[in-house]
């Protein structure tokens, strides 16, 4: 029985574990969200860059995004995209969903970048 009360307690030792880095995430993902919607809603170099990479983690289907394009970003505004994708990897809520209102935003930004959701380009296509 000693053998299985290990295995159990390094089971939760592994789920607490996550949970703090879940949490840890969320903590440094969200005010780095915060950051990066008011860049994405500018127009700058880098705004385009911000506001494709946060509609690709709001649908990565329909507005997918080419990581190279990161490379063009700040450094600090390239640590908060990072900060942003591994608080979406330890998911709590989606993206949009940190703002009222956010279904539009989101949207919003794909209609002032003028980014094609490539779903509906297929389906156009297939017709």
């Amino acid at each position: 029985m000693e053998g299985g009360n290990s295995v159990m307690n390094q089971h939760f030792q592994k789920m607490e574990a996550l949970r703090v880095e879940r949490e840890k995430a969320h903590e440094e993902g969200v005010p780095a969200l915060k950051r990066l919607l008011p860049i994405a809603q500018r127009d700058t170099g880098q705004s385009g860059v911000v506001a494709r990479f946060l509609l690709g983690l709001y649908n990565g289907n329909c507005f997918p995004f080419d990581l190279t394009d990161l490379r063009r970003l700040d450094t600090a505004v390239f640590m908060d995209c990072l900060l942003v994708l591994k608080m979406d990897n330890r998911l709590m809520k989606e993206v949009h969903c940190y703002f009222d209102n956010g279904n539009e935003i989101w949207q919003n930004l794909a209609i002032d970048w003028n980014v094609e959701n490539v779903m509906r380009l297929r389906e156009k296509a297939r017709k």
